[in-house]
């Protein structure tokens, strides 16, 4: 008789810095600042069943979060100026700096649209990376220790 590993999940956390301003708001956010972003990262699948093999035990290897969301997050946001397409006045200043890292969005960089835009890269990247035995069920941005955007698929 086989027995199917249980559903578990599993969570890891990185940090980035990022500017960004919210140009349409009423208050401070409309100034250029900048965070120190926190992403956790969620994914859900069963409990390898390897004895001998280094994923036994586990879910996916922690590094292997950590691998792919600086690839595909941390690495082209950290340290980096998000600005919306929206924002011309602002795009074209940023882009009038030589060797500025700016990162262009569709939408503004609240945390909401981050945090969106964030799953919505990472959710086909571990679904592909690993034969589809795990799903990014949630995503969670921290823009300040008291403020987050959670996204769940």
């Amino acid at each position: 008789m086989t027995t199917k590993s249980p559903i578990v999940s599993i969570t890891r956390r990185l940090e980035f810095d990022s500017g960004h301003r919210i140009p349409n708001h009423d208050g401070q956010c409309k100034h250029l600042h900048g965070h120190r972003y926190a992403i956790e990262v969620t994914l859900t699948g069963e409990i390898a069943d390897h004895p001998g093999k280094a994923d036994d035990g586990m879910v996916l290897d922690f590094g292997d979060i950590k691998r792919l969301t600086n690839q595909h997050i941390v690495e082209l946001w950290d340290h980096a100026f998000l600005v919306a397409k929206e924002d011309e006045v602002l795009v074209s200043f940023l882009n009038s700096l030589p060797n500025h890292k700016t990162v262009i969005m569709e939408h503004v960089p609240t945390v909401e649209n981050l945090a969106n835009t964030a799953f919505a890269i990472l959710q086909p990247i571990f679904q592909q990376a690993f034969g589809g035995h795990l799903v990014l069920t949630a995503l969670r941005l921290y823009e300040t220790p008291n403020c987050w955007a959670d996204v769940n698929g």
